[in-house]
């Protein structure tokens, strides 16, 4: 049996630190995933549970959306995914005595840590107007609730949030429940994170996804990874980045920290991983200021275009809008973009070699370049360089957006979107309703109406948006102001602690337990950074009987709230009716019920990647025009990235540990260069209030223990969620409206120790 949860919050007031390892996984991780497992789940548990993550004949992680391999191995997780698995499949349980124990006040003062540590929830609860604690409601009157007040309120006055983790099936049939209750208010969590990728790449090549396989990571002979920490987010990425080192390719590493991962990495799957030094990744580490590599790729496309390293013919059958791209990037103003980048005019003409000698090159990214303020336009500066060397269509090439959470790019096909897909009409006309055409709110929007009064109803289909939200304080009274407030979720979390007038948690099935409905055990899809699409199939026993799928969920609320002209409940008893109707509606997925049947499933047409053809309005692929920007930090003030701990993933702490980078036992830390420090008058080992500036006023993080560390000059880091309450609402990245909480001008405050 596991252990039980902690009674008390651990002591984080005072974390040791030691020295950052150089390198990624090897003996410790493995070691460290076994350990959550056993702890969680037991020896036996462990041990069959683990065995059928990603597996053909098992489920998709829940942890990140990389793409598993054709020959898979015996033991496809990795660390992070050990945990997050053993988070799920957790022997521990929630009662209703645990919520009469604990009130919402009560939970409100509790860790992240704390509250995810108790285990898996078990029946649905409510928490009811001006009640201090939750207490156990029947499904039956949680539906009727539910219903009850969605009737009453006005469509664009109820909001559909959806978190990455959700299935396929679901998110379509959410979609459509959202739609046909009469609004697109659908925020989701590709909001936050990579709203930007997608925006600059609809833009720019027509698809708002990735053009590259994991074929192509395995062939590339250049591979840029840049705002990226693959050895914490996604660590079977090393494994991939390893097969393509050893074939020879080029890794650049382009990153304000220096990250183990990226430096070298010990696969445990091997004898020399486990055992001997492992294989070094990056040949070059670009240490470049946080926001800066809008400057860098600009400078780089610059000196191709120099050194008439280009793919003319490319540029003249696929590409627009060269020559005003050309005649923008004809000089490097090299003062300007040192300054900016804070890398050496050297260190760029180098990385600007590679590009030109490598006739396979694909640009990693993630939110280390999605959540800036030119985040958008530095993404399609990517694109350009890329263009450039006619790196799009062909194999060992492109560009590769890598996507958080599991499904979170699934969800956005099944048309998890504020603004509604080009096949919602369609789909309307077919099933005989409107469809609503109005541009719903995103992310950063569902806050601001909560926040006015323009929304009163916050239904929310997994995730913690209280924590995954910026600006805290406002996040959590907008929250706290709705009438009803609706959490399906398989554990505690935050956004449970900051209930509306009326709050209900309604716990669902999670993706390693059995889904049995009338016609028999079901399985669910999931789509994967790379646009594959295959099956997920649970093998445990749910956590309590009263636990039900997202998707029965979903179904019983809307047969309660709408009419009868849609077969919600013969939808929820066989999923392949599902699956029937998205095929018909979806682009891609025709015969989708035999395609996906096939072990590894299948991959999604991408016309940039499959035939060089670009669903923009000229039917080519847009080189674009990006002014000159950066970041202008004030004397005496810091450029600010959050960040993970490698014992977290999104808002889901794992623990308080991040040995990669040498902290241990607390996460409220901030990491700052040596020099910086000495600059500020502010030493090592002592504790700060953090506070972020801007026009509508100060926030503050109080009380973080200061880490001389080896960051690029003029920044910082600091884990998120605890660096959320320092993000404005309304700091938000220029078109996609992402928050910028990689870009937080902050001064640090002496102050004395917790």
């Amino acid at each position: 049996m596991a252990k039980k949860p902690p009674v008390a919050d651990p002591d984080e007031r005072h974390p040791r630190v030691t020295e950052p390892m150089t390198a990624a996984a090897g003996v410790g991780g493995v070691t460290h995933g076994l350990q959550a497992g056993l702890a969680e789940m037991g020896v036996r548990r462990t041990a069959l549970t683990l065995l059928k993550v990603n597996q053909a004949d098992g489920f998709d992680c829940p942890g990140c959306a990389w793409p598993e391999p054709k020959k898979r191995a015996h033991a496809e997780f990795c660390e992070n995914g050990a945990k997050a698995v053993a988070e799920e499949a957790t022997l521990r349980r929630i009662t209703p005595e645990f919520f009469a124990e604990y009130s919402v006040e009560q939970l409100a003062e509790k860790t992240d840590y704390w509250l995810g540590q108790q285990g898996r929830l078990t029946g649905p609860m409510v928490r009811r107007p001006g009640g201090t604690h939750y207490e156990p409601i029947s499904w039956d009157d949680a539906y009727s609730l539910v219903a009850g007040k969605l009737r009453e309120t006005r469509p664009d006055e109820a909001l559909f949030y959806t978190s990455g983790r959700t299935s396929n099936e679901a998110a379509f049939l959410y979609q459509l429940f959202a739609r046909a209750y009469g609004t697109n208010n659908l925020p989701d969590c590709s909001n936050m994170c990579h709203e930007s990728s997608g925006t600059a790449l609809n833009s720019t090549i027509g698809i708002g996804k990735g053009s590259v396989t994991l074929d192509d990571i395995h062939a590339a002979k250049l591979l840029v990874i840049v705002g990226q920490n693959p050895g914490t987010n996604h660590p079977r990425m090393l494994t991939a980045l390893e097969k393509a080192k050893r074939a020879g390719a080029k890794i650049i590493a382009v990153n304000p920290l220096p990250e183990a991962g990226l430096l070298r990495f010990k696969n445990p799957q091997r004898v020399r991983g486990l055992l001997g030094s492992g294989t070094q990744l990056a040949h070059r580490f670009l240490q470049i200021r946080v926001g800066g590599d809008l400057a860098l790729f600009q400078a780089i496309g610059s000196l191709l275009l120099k050194e008439a390293a280009i793919d003319q013919p490319f540029v003249d059958a696929y590409t627009s809008g060269f020559e005003a791209y050309e005649q923008a990037r004809r000089h490097v103003d090299w003062r300007w973009t040192e300054q900016a980048t804070g890398l050496t005019r050297a260190e760029i003409e180098a990385t600007a070699r590679d590009f030109a000698e490598s006739d396979a090159t694909i640009v990693c990214w993630a939110m280390g370049l999605t959540q800036g303020r030119d985040a958008v336009a530095t993404i399609r500066e990517v694109v350009n360089v890329q263009l450039l060397r006619g790196m799009i269509g062909r194999p060992g090439a492109g560009l590769c957006p890598v996507r958080g959470h599991s499904n979170v790019q699934g969800d956005r096909t099944m048309g998890i979107w504020h603004e509604p897909p080009s096949w919602v009409p369609a789909l309307g006309d077919a099933l005989g309703l409107p469809m609503p055409a109005e541009r719903g709110f995103d992310t950063v929007e569902a806050i601001r109406a909560m926040r006015d009064g323009a929304a009163k109803v916050f239904f929310a289909l997994g995730g913690n948006f209280a924590a995954a939200s910026p600006d805290t304080a406002v996040t959590e009274a907008a929250l706290a102001s709705c009438e009803l407030t609706v959490h399906v979720s398989t554990k505690l979390n935050r956004s449970h602690a900051v209930p509306g007038a009326t709050s209900l948690i309604l716990p669902c099935l999670g993706r390693t337990e059995r889904d049995e409905q009338l016609t028999g055990d079901q399985f669910v899809t999931v789509e994967d950074s790379m646009s594959c699409v295959h099956s997920s199939r649970g093998r445990l026993e749910p956590a309590s009987p009263e636990l039900r799928s997202e998707i029965a969920i979903i179904c019983d609320l809307a047969a309660e709230v709408l009419d009868d002209r849609l077969p919600w409940r013969e939808w929820k008893t066989d999923y392949r009716l599902i699956r029937a109707l998205i095929e018909r509606h979806v682009p891609g997925f025709d015969d989708f019920e035999a395609r996906v049947a096939e072990p590894g499933g299948f991959t999604l047409p991408h016309p940039p990647r499959d035939e060089r053809r670009f669903a923009t309005p000229s039917g080519k692929a847009l080189f674009t025009v990006s002014a000159q920007a950066s970041i202008e930090v004030p004397e005496g003030r810091l450029l600010l990235q959050s960040v993970r701990s490698h014992d977290q993933y999104n808002t889901t702490i794992y623990g308080l540990d991040d040995r990669y980078r040498g902290i241990k036992q607390g996460r409220r830390v901030i990491f700052v260069h040596p020099e910086d420090l000495a600059a500020l008058g502010i030493s090592d080992a002592s504790y700060v209030d953090i506070v972020s500036e801007s026009p509508d006023g100060e926030r503050i993080a109080r009380q973080f223990r200061v880490v001389a560390y080896p960051t690029a000059r003029g920044c910082a880091a600091t884990y998120f969620p605890e660096a959320n309450v320092l993000v404005p609402l309304d700091a938000t990245a220029k078109e996609s409206n992402t928050p910028t909480s990689k870009q937080i001008v902050v001064r640090l405050e002496p102050c004395a120790a917790p």
